[in-house]
């Protein structure tokens, strides 16, 4: 809220109200723990240099020894409110590989002439040679900026001299005049840390919606309720101003966490940002004594400025009639609504490139898209929707938070947490997505880090749409028909029909490496007495259809009294992707799936079956949730055997890792056993 007149707008509605106010707060609630942060800035002791190993975490790299932020509101000279945040970091770098947490990149936010700034930057790294303490510390002309977007940019350092065992310590503060950015805080991060601390002093008259996340429960959270004095001044010139002073109550915050260990990426998971530890604030209201005002507010005001923003939806209320040169011969002949949607949406994606496939907002006109053929996803997607519109489709554009980008908060309408934009048209009565963005993605089809729960159609309602990965299912089945020669080898084909997620990765393979090096794939995956050839992909240009893949399989027959053979062809899971024996935030599957292979074959001529795998089959749960099967037979010198994977969730929560990971071992183990065969003398 930089650059707003409070004296002239606000500080006379003080009244008695808030001295009645002030004068009703609760002097003493929760009081706050004196437990403080064991490191203070400089004070270093060559005894602090010969831990080597800390029992939070034998294997780290670094260890964070004391993190701790600060943010309180004072009152400015432009007839305002500042934030001023404090940081001091302290860590030991225990090898090589702990040498990136001596780099530090600071956001700092601006818009129009306002900045934020990073004041009393001080930064030392400290050795111990000889056993004396030395010191380095980071010269100013070490400090650089690196614009991100034409918001924010990032201060950057690295602290000098750093070895195996230095200890570096940094602070800086940074002056705001943006309330809306109070400072969030990770308590989680890279590395373990042994002390997180955040604090901040929010006044009455300013209310925060609080916004945390992570599996850890704070060591101390407490708060405090107290009265406190607030200066601002307006300067009028070049030396007038006016001051005023005022009290209000302030409520002091304070969290804490200890022995935090490092969030170590898994798999299936779809980005670490939903899952750390961390706290935020959103900025809701101005309250008594100040002139009220909703500053969050709701969906439909969200949607009202983004739909009249000339960043987003300016470009489809203006006139759009140049469209019409375009979409007349396009159309020609197009006599249903799905049949013109058909044809712009594969114009529309065949013929821009997409720039960036992060963007919610726009930055040049559709004019300029259409003469350049590039454009980002949002300035592609929403020109999709106002060719949609002007072909009496009713369409609309659509925000979402892609996977890596993090979830959104379906009760708060808080625009930073989306970054992607497609389209969505009511076509008899039926809802369609489109992302024109994507090279080769199908009618109606989304890319899986589009599903990603909770979006909202920019509409009147603002109304709220759920992309849910449950609702993708990733089928595919693969068949192996073998019989033996003459010669006494074996040939037969492997038939394989791909799901929706694996032919787009395949499109993409022999789009950008060739169909060579997606064939040589396959035949690494058999072993050397097994050759593979003819090779036949299907609907490689048919992008709303499923890949198809089709070859030959010879297996010579090498004359071994002994012949262990599997029956999965490559096809099985070769290790559980659940490696770790715990497991603290949820699985997040991209899509559910059924993987189905079979398995008919002769016996090898000259031999006989020795051994042969058990048939199986299991459940994930007992709700039903996924299941494995696994069922062979052996009968009339013929094997036939039909594997089955189906996981109907793809969000599992961590007290049901267990379950997972069984599950997964035991697919494995059985996926893995081989069928024996001896020679018959």
């Amino acid at each position: 809220m930089a650059g707003e007149t409070f004296l002239t707008t606000i500080i006379f509605a003080m009244n008695k109200t808030l001295l009645t106010l002030v004068a009703a707060l609760s002097v003493a609630q929760i009081s706050l723990a004196q437990e403080k942060s064991p490191c203070k800035f400089g004070k270093i002791n060559p005894e602090d240099f010969q831990k080597k190993v800390y029992s939070i975490d034998s294997s780290a790299d670094a260890v964070v020894l004391s993190d701790v932020g600060s943010s309180s509101f004072e009152g400015n000279n432009k007839s305002w409110f500042s934030l001023h945040f404090k940081r001091y970091t302290r860590i030991h770098i225990l090898n090589k590989n702990g040498y990136d947490a001596a780099t530090v990149e600071i956001p700092l936010y601006h818009e129009d002439d306002a900045e934020e700034q990073v004041i009393n930057l001080k930064a030392v790294t400290y050795n111990l040679e000889n056993g004396k303490i030395t010191e380095t510390k980071l010269e100013k002309s070490s400090v650089f900026s690196d614009k991100q977007d034409k918001n924010w940019l990032l201060k950057k350092f690295t602290l000098p001299n750093i070895k195996e065992g230095s200890i570096i310590e940094y602070q800086y503060e940074i002056q705001s005049d943006f309330l809306t950015h109070l400072q969030p805080w990770a308590f989680q991060g890279d590395n373990p840390v042994v002390w997180s601390e955040y604090s901040t002093s929010i006044p009455q008259f300013f209310s925060y919606t609080f916004l945390s996340q992570g599996y850890r429960a704070f060591d101390i959270k407490d708060s405090k309720d107290r009265v406190s004095t607030f200066g601002i001044s307006e300067t009028r010139g070049a030396s007038a101003s006016e001051h005023e002073s005022f009290t209000s109550g302030i409520t002091d915050y304070r969290w804490v966490m200890k022995n935090v260990p490092a969030l170590k990426e898994e798999s299936f998971t779809s980005t670490l940002k939903n899952h750390v530890s961390k706290i935020e604030f959103q900025l809701s209201e101005f309250k008594d004594p100040l002139i009220y005002k909703n500053i969050m507010g709701t969906w439909p005001d969200l949607s009202k400025r983004l739909i009249e923003s000339e960043y987003f939806g300016e470009s489809l209320n203006k006139g759009n009639n140049w469209l019409g040169d375009m979409e007349k011969p396009l159309l020609t002949g197009a006599k249903t609504e799905a049949e013109k949607a058909a044809r712009i949406y594969g114009y529309v994606r065949d013929n821009f490139t997409c720039t960036n496939h992060s963007s919610l907002y726009v930055d040049q006109t559709l004019k300029n898209v259409v003469k350049t053929r590039n454009g980002n996803e949002a300035e592609i997607n929403i020109l999709l929707t106002a060719m949609l519109r002007y072909a009496d489709i009713k369409a609309d554009p659509v925000i979402l938070s892609t996977k890596p980008h993090g979830y959104t908060f379906e009760l708060y309408p808080l625009i930073s947490r989306f970054n992607y934009v497609i389209s969505r048209a009511i076509i008899n009565d039926k809802s369609y997505y489109f992302d024109a963005s994507v090279p080769r993605l199908g009618y109606g089809k989304l890319m899986p880090y589009c599903y990603n729960g909770h979006a909202r159609v920019i509409n009147t309602d603002c109304t709220p749409v759920y992309l849910e990965a449950d609702s993708l299912m990733e089928r595919k089945v693969s068949s192996v028909f073998l019989t033996n020669d003459e010669q006494g080898d074996i040939n037969g084909t492997m038939q394989q029909s791909m799901g929706y997620a694996e032919s787009m990765e395949v499109r993409d393979q022999v789009k950008s490496k060739g169909q060579e090096d997606f064939v040589k794939g396959v035949r690494k995956i058999y072993p050397e007495d097994m050759a593979v050839s003819n090779i036949v992909i299907d609907s490689l240009n048919k992008p709303d259809e499923i890949v198809a893949c089709k070859y030959d399989i010879t297996i010579k027959n090498n004359g071994e009294n002994t012949v262990y053979f599997n029956p999965m062809f490559g096809e099985g899971i070769k290790e559980n992707p659940f490696k770790s024996a715990e497991r603290f935030y949820p699985v997040e599957m991209p899509y559910a799936k059924d993987q189905t292979f079979i398995l008919n074959m002769e016996v090898p001529k000259g031999y006989t079956v020795d051994e042969v795998p058990k048939s199986t089959r299991v459940k994930l749960n007992e709700q039903g949730d996924g299941m494995f099967e696994y069922l062979i037979q052996v009968q009339d010198n013929r094997i036939a055997l039909r594997s089955r994977i189906v996981i109907k969730r793809t969000y599992f929560l961590p007290e049901e890792y267990d379950m997972l990971r069984e599950f997964y071992n035991l697919l494995v183990k059985k996926q893995n056993e081989q069928i024996v065969f001896k020679k018959i003398k």
